[in-house]
């Protein structure tokens, strides 16, 4: 066994880890503290969900604490469907893909309220502290009409640590060999009555600068950030109340800061200063708890803060953001259930900003404001959860886009207990915000060309997908196979093909689509070893003008392994994955004074190692990690590192990783007083 585990990081294979807990023992109090019985059985950290009628996963928190998960951006690192990856060299933020397209085609939810928006699209995924996290869920396809327009690709749902379980009080401990560190807290008490509350804070402080490929560049920005929130929920018999506020204040640096006593006289420095606060409330009311007959009503606010320098370029946004929804459910049989119910978002956003390298520009404004009410119907059918088909409907209309009618259907058929099947079809839409999804574009010479009268993005998904779980040899066997299809209507794009001067900010003009083909097996190899392989194949394709070519900086394919053991009960928890990332264009290169490209037309692929070893006691857990252990970087992640000032600087084409290995230790304390 040894000689195995020893081989599995040579061959790149990674594992998926299993958990243990204790079931059906009596009170100890009424049996003399003598245990009769304590069945032993496994605790997936990923799962399908099978009560709905959508392709939904469950990532539980065991499976976040299998990678150091600092943030909800690192959080899918074992995940074969959601691929993270940075946007450029010099901010740091993250971007979210998924069936093979960008993170503003995913709806992001928080506790089934709309998030990462507009001005917190770019860095929203580190919003979120990786400790706070309860579980997610990740649907493909064009999910459910309950939770708005937006969804394209499919909706990730992140459900935060509730106050209203067992009183607790939970501690997490991170530092890496970067000078990165991090402490979270969070606990949660009853006040009394139906009512109880929760805190959860989390800091992180870069203390050092590294630059690995010595371009003068920090590979990593300086990121400090502060976040807090506080929440109360009354759980009553016919009323149940949820609320809460949280609050952020981050500063990222970057650029040329601080690098081997070097003292520019004018540097490239890039500094963005951020604070956001957010407001929710959910109130249920119980009509008729027989047949399903409640009333929801939700409301939440939003008013996020940021200025960015690049440079001498600058973005200035303020942005304020509303939501209300009221929704109304009835099941009035095992078999048929209503859902329907009426929204409105809110948008406006206040931005000004400077397009070129000169200090004495003023500022120019660029003000935007929306208005969007709808409503929604959803019909499900459900026959003995063998087949279950849900279809609903929204019309919304935008204040500044007209009337927008979104369809969507899915259906789930199971003929046995090994096989499921599901197909989806569907439209959503959204509406564009160039300048706050794309001014990480500044961290480069290029100039930002928006064109005039944008048009919402709007595009159908149609999907299928068939999963089977056997028992070979009474061990654990599941296969899925899933392919998905985007066609655009409208599409937001950024055109970095047409001039090497130039990010051109536009409508869609011809076709665009996305193929997705995914197939992953999961197999219990030998008690408490479990192995998790995936593959998929993406095929992206737009026009930007000049016909049909591949998105830039997408990769063509992704192959991913997972190994996971965990021996003596759990105490010991080693994980290893591997991540094969495939090979993609970059965007079309320009001739240099000597008639050489500016850079390679195509990038080649790369793989990724993770691993984690992890130690568990009762109420404590000491983990030791490394990512990126095969040490690949991208050779020249910043074109023209050496003059930033000059016509050629460029930190925004990132493909692979930009700095080397990373060691990290940590510690996770938790106390739960059962009531």
């Amino acid at each position: 066994m040894k000689g195995f585990l020893t081989t599995i990081p040579a061959l790149c294979l990674a594992v998926s880890a299993w958990g243990v807990t204790e079931d059906g023992v009596e009170d100890p109090d009424s049996i003399g503290y003598e245990l009769e019985e304590v069945t032993i059985r496994q605790r997936a950290g990923v799962s399908k969900l099978r009560g709905g009628a959508t392709n939904t996963e469950q990532v539980s928190a065991f499976e976040l604490t299998r990678a150091a998960c600092c943030n909800l951006g690192e959080s899918f690192t074992t995940n074969p469907s959601v691929d993270v990856s940075y946007s450029d060299a010099a901010t740091g933020a993250r971007q979210i893909r998924l069936l093979g397209l960008q993170g503003t085609y995913v709806q992001m939810l928080t506790e089934n309220i709309p998030a990462f928006r507009g001005a917190a699209g770019l860095f929203g995924s580190g919003y979120t502290a990786g400790p706070w996290l309860q579980s997610i869920q990740i649907s493909k396809g064009a999910s459910s009409v309950k939770n708005g327009y937006e969804s394209i690709t499919g909706q990730i749902n992140v459900e935060l640590k509730k106050p209203q379980t067992d009183p607790s009080i939970g501690v997490n401990g991170y530092i890496d060999a970067m000078g990165k560190a991090e402490l979270n807290a969070d606990g949660n008490m009853s006040l009394g009555g139906d009512w109880s509350g929760g805190l959860l804070l989390h800091g992180e402080h870069a203390f050092a600068t590294h630059d690995s490929n010595d371009d003068g560049f920090v590979d990593k920005p300086r990121v400090s950030q502060v976040a807090l929130l506080n929440r109360y929920a009354r759980m009553g018999r016919n009323h149940i109340f949820q609320g809460g506020v949280k609050q952020i204040v981050e500063r990222r640096m970057s650029g040329q800061i601080g690098h081997a006593g070097r003292h520019l006289t004018n540097p490239y420095v890039i500094d963005i200063r951020t604070a956001r606060t957010e407001l929710f409330t959910k109130n249920a009311f119980f009509i008729d708890r027989e047949a399903g007959t409640n009333i929801a009503l939700i409301a939440a606010g939003s008013y996020h803060d940021m200025s960015a320098d690049y440079g001498l370029r600058r973005y200035d946004i303020r942005e304020w953001e509303g939501y209300v929804s009221a929704m109304f459910e009835r099941s009035w049989t095992e078999r048929h259930s209503l859902s329907a119910g009426a929204s409105m978002v809110y948008d406006n956003l206040d931005q000004h900003w400077r397009n070129a390298a000169d200090a004495a520009l003023a500022l120019t404004p660029r003000m935007e404001h929306e208005l969007t009410p709808g409503i929604y119907a959803q019909y499900t059918l459900n026959l003995d959860d063998r087949l279950i088909a849900m279809g609903g409907v929204r019309a919304d209309h935008s204040s500044l886009y007209g009337l927008q009618v979104t369809p969507r259907l899915h259906v789930r058929w199971t003929p046995s207990e090994a096989l499921t099947l599901q197909a989806s079809a569907g439209r959503g839409w959204r509406s564009p915000h160039a300048l706050a999804e794309y001014h990480y574009m500044m961290a480069s010479s290029r100039r930002l060309v928006i064109e005039d009268k944008l048009r919402a993005e709007s595009a159908w998904n149609f999907g299928a997908s068939v999963s089977s779980t056997l028992y070979p040899a009474d061990r654990r066997l599941t296969l899925g196979a899933e392919y998905y299809y985007t066609r655009f209507t409208d599409q937001l794009l950024l055109d970095l093909d047409a001039s090497p001067t130039e990010a051109i900010i536009g409508n869609l003009g011809g076709k665009s689509y996305s193929h997705t083909f995914q197939v992953e097996g999961s197999y219990e190899v030998i008690t408490d070893l479990t192995l998790t392989a995936a593959w998929r194949l993406t095929d992206v394709e737009c026009d930007y003008g000049q016909g049909m070519v591949r998105k830039p900086l997408t990769p063509r394919s992704k192959t991913l392994f997972t190994l996971g053991w965990a021996p003596d009960m759990g105490k010991w928890q080693v994980d290893v994955t591997c991540a094969i990332n495939g090979s993609g264009r970059n965007p079309r290169p320009y001739l240099t004074n000597d008639g050489t490209p500016s850079w390679n037309a195509t990038y080649h692929g790369f793989a990724q190692l993770n691993a984690q070893v992890t130690r568990t006691f009762r109420h404590w857990a000491v983990y030791v990690g490394g990512e990126n252990l095969t040490a690949y970087r991208q050779r020249h992640p910043i074109i023209g590192a050496d003059n930033p000032w000059g016509p050629t600087f460029d930190a925004t084409m990132i493909h692979a990783p930009v700095d080397g290995a990373m060691v990290y230790v940590g510690f996770r304390y938790n106390f739960t007083k059962y009531i």
